[in-house]
């Protein structure tokens, strides 16, 4: 993970400071119609030298990289708060949503795949795997708009808010009213996360235990006279996870990198919407802090999944055998 993550970082810095505009110009108000000729050269020159612009890219990345080692993300250019502790503020909102998202969408789509395989070609399996798949067919975007159109007080219904992750005077509810809160907020955001993975989890699910149903094992625990039920969930259902399982190591990232456009819909205070604001702004240390992270958690997705490997199926083991 150690070089992987310092090869991520190389390319990551690199992108953002070859990507085309420049936070000077954002910050001296080049973007809002401010004149070149009004902006004198030392003025630029100061500028670049407060934010160490005037550096040579192979010394920023020096002192970027000694800076996140030690969790120093540096000051955001906007407003000239620590990087570290915007993210802190953002970064547990956007992993609980995702979080959520991630146990719906495993905990619908594993029984939902294993049906399908076990009752193929009947009247509920087709309406199933046609239903997930027109929801798998419509964006997020539009059906975040549709859910607010219909339930969060568009033309229809007035169920849900539609905005930010907390109701007002939320500082004095009770403890089970806050949670309660909490959840009312983040049904519809969560829902817009989740709805496309049913489709494509359930259809893994449901191939891989096709496979595994097929297996001289299978074959094997049914001579011995072992009844369906213990044949399905002891032996096949456990087995087909491990696909399943390997998913998770994209899940993650992808979520993260998908709720820039839930959080900025509804308004809510995510890591996405942080990230979003500072690509407007061109404020480089929040954007690498960003990716550096994402990155880190896209490879700690890959560590758990290697251990669930091993969980799921006893076989695997990744000690070294003499």
């Amino acid at each position: 993970m150690i070089p992987t993550l310092f090869g991520i970082t190389i390319i990551t810095f690199l992108i953002i400071q070859l990507a085309p505009g420049s936070p000077i110009q954002s910050k001296l108000g080049f973007d809002e119609g401010v004149k070149a000729e009004e902006i004198t050269k030392e003025i630029i020159e100061e500028t670049n030298k407060l934010y160490g612009l005037d550096k040579p890219i192979h010394v920023r990345y020096g002192i970027w990289l000694k800076q996140i080692i030690t969790l120093d993300f540096g000051d955001s250019y906007k407003d000239h708060r620590p990087v570290i502790d915007k993210i802190k503020e953002r970064l547990p909102i956007t992993l609980t949503l995702n979080l959520f998202s991630i146990f719906l969408a495993y905990i619908i789509s594993i029984p939902i795949g294993a049906y399908s395989a076990i009752r193929q070609k009947t009247k509920l399996e087709r309406t199933s795997t046609f239903i997930l798949f027109v929801l798998y067919s419509i964006p997020s975007f539009w059906m975040a708009i549709i859910l607010i159109f219909f339930l969060g007080g568009g033309d229809y219904l007035d169920i849900f808010p539609i905005f930010g992750i907390h109701s007002a005077g939320y500082e004095n509810f009770p403890v089970h009213k806050k949670i309660l809160d909490f959840l009312w907020h983040i049904t519809l955001p969560v829902f817009c996360l989740t709805y496309a993975d049913f489709a494509s989890l359930s259809r893994f699910q449901k191939g891989s235990l096709l496979e595994v149903l097929r297996e001289d094992f299978i074959r094997t625990a049914k001579a011995k006279g072992l009844k369906d039920d213990i044949i399905l969930f002891k032996h096949a259902l456990r087995n087909s996870l491990i696909p399943i399982i390997t998913i998770i190591a994209s899940i993650l990232p992808a979520m993260i990198g998908g709720s820039v456009i839930i959080e900025t819909i509804f308004s809510i205070p995510g890591i996405g919407k942080l990230g979003f604001e500072a690509i407007l702004s061109r404020d480089y240390p929040v954007i690498m802090a960003i990716a550096t992270i994402s990155a880190f958690l896209t490879l700690i997705g890959i560590l758990i999944s290697d251990i669930a490997y091993a969980v799921v199926d006893p076989r695997i083991s990744f000690e070294e055998k003499v």
